[in-house]
């Protein structure tokens, strides 16, 4: 068994051109304003996580060119970005039911 790969062919490959990227989905109404601060933390805290993990922001003035794909410089925190998301009622989220208490 040789090693030898001169019998595959070398194709040069073609640089790609970025497409239009997708936008993130906005709700087309703003969600309620949350009057619970922890559910206004956590709700943040879980789209904080969201925009570290590579989502696109949801703020206008955030959002990448969508024909090129050219992201804006950011120089706020994520965390400040998904505040703002949740004051403005960009960010969907849904409030469970507590469970209930078996009874004896």
């Amino acid at each position: 068994m040789t090693e030898d790969h001169d019998d595959i062919p070398y194709v040069e490959a073609e640089p790609v051109a970025p497409g239009p990227i997708a936008m993130p989905r906005t709700p087309v109404e703003p969600m309620a304003p949350i009057t619970s601060r922890f559910l206004f933390v956590d709700v943040a805290a879980q789209r904080a996580k969201q925009l570290r993990r590579g989502a696109l922001p949801r703020l206008a003035e955030l959002r990448p060119n969508p024909e090129t794909g050219e992201r804006p410089d950011v120089h706020i925190r994520l965390e400040r970005i998904a505040m703002e998301e949740v004051e403005q009622g960009l960010v969907v989220y849904e409030v469970g039911t507590a469970p209930k208490e078996p009874t004896a």
